[in-house]
């Protein structure tokens, strides 16, 4: 038995950029125990694998592994599932925007495919989740040493660093540039000698309102102790607590904003994420996440014996 797959660049229009995900379109019959020795072999950052539609024709189940196993939510898969049910026909566009349901073990997404025919311009998906906002942190000199960079480099007048519940836990740090989000380096030793544990927190997403491009909003980076030093995963799944983070700061009033994101830079695959967040007080918090894709490879795969 042989499955097909198809390898996708995600938040990106250029081939070789943007987040690799592989998503087989019909992974009927499979275990999840063959799924993840697949993943493993592929070793991209995840790898899909859906599964027809039971209930309904617009419905579909999807898992998702990275190498190491299953994960419960992902975004970029999202994406890139999306894209290839439409690239592959087993989806048509026949409308402007065609509407989806995606299956995670976290729950139902909401998708919408902008294009026609085979060819998708466009995917999004939308997506209520909770959160909380805690302002205990590390002092700015312990961030500033886990992070590699100069105290005064750290944001304190626009932001501050914040800790956000959402899913997982994220301590989300600002800094004034651009480059110091190139530049940072994650110092384990510095982060268990500081008060960084006691959050709970595994991972620090950095950022700033500055990036090597004008149309861009934020630029974002993942740093952790499980994170290569020269490694820039995509950001995706952590694109909830930047939302619940800015929304946590009362000069963001009620309404719906919308901003892009970008991580990375062209000689590591630069990601474009588009977002869209809804404010409402005493309510789930509403995000709209969306970008390209690029189809750049095809293939089949002799599904493992258990």
């Amino acid at each position: 038995m042989t499955c097909n797959f198809y390898i996708t660049d995600v938040f990106t229009k250029q081939a070789f950029g943007g987040a690799q995900v592989a998503v087989f379109p019909d992974a009927s019959g499979l275990e999840k125990e063959q799924m993840a020795i697949m993943a493993k072999e592929l070793n991209l950052t995840e790898s899909v694998f859906v599964m027809p539609p039971e209930e309904t024709d617009n419905s579909y189940r999807m898992y998702v592994f990275t190498p190491n196993g299953e994960v419960d939510f992902s975004g970029h898969p999202i994406i890139a599932t999306g894209f290839v049910l439409a690239s592959s026909g087993v989806i048509t566009l026949d409308e402007a925007t065609t509407a989806l349901t995606l299956q995670q073990n976290a729950g139902s997404i909401d998708v919408t495919i902008s294009g026609e025919g085979n060819q998708p311009e466009f995917v999004r998906f939308s997506r209520q989740f909770s959160s909380i906002v805690d302002r205990f942190a590390p002092r700015d000199v312990e961030l500033a040493q886990i992070l590699s960079i100069a105290p005064e480099l750290i944001d304190n007048k626009h932001y501050t660093a914040r800790l956000v519940f959402c899913g997982a836990p994220y301590l989300v740090v600002p800094v004034h540039s651009y480059e110091a989000v190139r530049e940072a380096r994650f110092d384990f030793n510095a982060w268990s000698q500081s008060v960084a544990p006691q959050t709970t927190a595994q991972e620090v997403l950095l950022f700033s309102r500055k990036s090597a491009h004008q149309d861009i909003d934020f630029h974002c980076r993942l740093l952790g102790s499980k994170i290569s030093h020269y490694d820039d995963p995509p950001v995706g799944t952590a694109m909830p607590a930047l939302a619940a983070y800015l929304c946590s700061y009362d000069h963001i009033r009620e309404g719906t904003y919308t901003f892009s994101v970008d991580r990375g830079e062209a000689k590591n695959r630069r990601s474009v994420l588009s977002l869209e967040m809804d404010k409402k007080v005493d309510q789930l918090m509403t995000l709209r996440l969306g970008g390209e894709a690029v189809l750049v490879a095809e293939g089949s795969m002799k599904v493992p014996d258990l």
